[in-house]
């Protein structure tokens, strides 16, 4: 484990990045994962991160990525994304990486 700084709190991380608490999460410590892994977030990274918290929250389980591309795909589109585009907004894995972006728990990611 280790931890980042994010507004002058330590967020504590597991050894894959993923946050060790849920509700440390804020779009702060979105912004800094999302700057570790070289990508600037835009508005249709955030439809889609916070459609993965709701979700989760409501669920407790992340979305199935046909779930996020139907929940959120008309919504992108409104904010200037195609489908397309958010099939390619979270390099590092897709669903995996958007949940990892989302604060959602690891072992739960896997799963999207």
């Amino acid at each position: 484990m280790y931890n980042i700084q994010v507004d002058g709190r330590d967020i504590q991380l597991n050894d894959e990045g993923y946050l060790v608490n849920f509700e440390d999460w804020d779009r702060s410590v979105a912004e800094t994962l999302a700057a570790v892994d070289k990508l600037t977030l835009t508005e249709c990274h955030w439809v889609a991160i916070d459609f993965m918290r709701d979700f989760y929250r409501q669920y407790e389980i992340p979305p199935s990525s046909r779930a996020l591309l139907k929940a959120v795909g008309n919504k992108i589109y409104e904010n200037g994304c195609s489908r397309r585009d958010l099939e390619k907004m979270f390099p590092k894995g897709g669903c995996d990486h958007a949940c990892r972006l989302a604060g959602l728990p690891e072992a739960y990611c896997h799963a999207c």
